[in-house]
């Protein structure tokens, strides 16, 4: 339940108690009982369905008329989304087993035979905005790669994420895991986000996902190793040897297919020489579904643009809103993007395979694209099932974060009696 009256302070030490002890026993746990419960919470998801669409619809409206439509499409649950969900969940059980890799073997002179082996983590701290979705993506990673984790979903989520829970749990129980390897935060109280930030004793790493407000909190707070993910004001990038009716195609998709997710085309650069042919057409492929802001230049090249703002360079829009700079030429254009980017994603459209190397090789980004829709950023399109997030920071794994990147490693070394001189 939801009960204000829980002290912050112990109830994230129940949790996280529940949890260190559900990471130990996971240590042990098959791959087939793994697999099982990930099998088993999906068939769960999909009996739920009505429980979790009811228990959504009471999220969506406790927000609706107070939040952008941008907000609600990401919290709001569907049919066709719970399906996802559960079809997610499956794919994750097909996928190889990622603990006990052997990553690496060498022998040394002394007969020594050393192997370095992929291991969990350990215990999972999860802070998220409101997406209920990636608390089942989040459950389902972790368990798969033997972490226990504990979720902070937003509050506007609460009632979502608790049915999501439920539903992992029930598929625990029924491959004999332990209920504690996937909790959630029973209360809204954002004094249990800074006890969970600092429950360094039972807490071994936690991923905030959102906006820059929620990754500025975790940084300055954190006593506990973090894995950083900043939503993104991702780029797209039109080189003067682009196709412009690809271009336009691509950047229409990676901007509107959904406006609200951290892959979504916030702003797009333009070299000057291709801008009079692609501002135009641009403009007026996005004409009657998303409002274009301008510099000077691309506002003279079509009345649709309006003028921008300095703030609109850096603004992540999570809306049908794009800003549209032209620059001169490559270098200017990776100078730009390079330095206003959150560096999540961003791509360049050209035909021309020396700049787009140039380009992919200069931004600091986690993600760079060449003649493809920035909203493949994510995890399930590369191939990983989910993700738990895209990791905007450069310490132990970087991108979309899957099953792999969830694991350490460990050294075992075999001897046969070796002592050291």
């Amino acid at each position: 339940m939801n009960d204000q009256t829980l002290d912050p302070a112990i109830h994230i030490q129940q949790l996280g108690e529940k949890a260190r002890d559900a990471a130990r026993k996971l240590l042990g746990a098959s791959t087939e009982a793994k697999n099982t419960a990930l099998i088993e919470a999906a068939k769960a998801l999909r009996e739920a369905a009505p429980a979790v669409l009811e228990a959504n619809a009471r999220d969506v409206a406790s927000v609706e008329g107070k939040k952008p439509e941008s907000f609600i499409d990401r919290l709001r649950l569907t049919d066709a989304r719970i399906e996802d969900m559960a079809s997610a969940l499956e794919q994750i059980a097909d996928l190889p087993d990622p603990v006990g890799r052997v990553l690496a073997t060498f022998e040394r002179p002394n007969g020594l035979k050393i192997e370095r082996v992929a291991v969990p983590i350990g215990v999972i701290g999860m802070i998220y905005e409101s997406r209920p979705n990636v608390g089942a993506d989040a459950s389902a990673l972790c368990l798969k790669s033997g972490n226990a984790v504990i979720l902070r979903g937003g509050s506007e989520s609460r009632h979502s994420t608790r049915e999501i829970v439920a539903c992992m749990q029930s598929g625990l129980a029924a491959a004999g895991l332990p209920e504690g390897a996937v909790q959630t935060v029973q209360t809204t109280d954002r004094n249990a986000v800074a006890e969970l930030l600092k429950a360094d004793e039972y807490i071994d790493l936690v991923i905030p996902r959102g906006g820059r407000g929620l990754v500025e909190l975790v940084r300055d707070q954190a006593s506990v190793p973090t894995l950083l993910h900043l939503d993104g004001n991702c780029h797209s990038y039109v080189h003067e040897a682009a196709d412009v009716e690809k271009a336009v195609d691509v950047i229409r998709n990676a901007k509107l297919r959904r406006t609200g997710v951290c892959g979504a085309t916030e702003s797009v650069v333009v070299d000057r020489t291709i801008a009079p042919a692609f501002v135009p057409a641009f403009a007026a492929a996005m004409a009657d579904d998303c409002e274009l802001r301008g510099d000077e230049d691309a506002v003279k090249l079509d009345a649709r643009i309006k003028p921008a703002s300095e703030d609109d360079w850096n603004t992540e829009y999570l809306g049908p809103i794009a800003s549209v700079k032209v620059v001169d030429g490559l270098d200017e254009g990776i100078a730009w993007v390079d330095g206003h980017s959150s560096h999540h994603t961003d791509a360049i459209l050209t035909e021309d395979a020396e700049a787009a190397h140039r380009f992919m090789t200069a931004i600091d980004s986690a993600i760079v694209m060449h003649n493809a829709s920035t909203q493949f950023a994510d995890g399930g399109e590369f191939g990983m099932g989910a993700e738990i997030g895209i990791a905007t920071g450069k310490m132990h794994a970087r991108g979309p974060v899957g099953l792999e990147q969830l694991c350490s490693f460990k050294y075992l070394v075999h001897g046969n009696g070796q002592i050291r001189p």
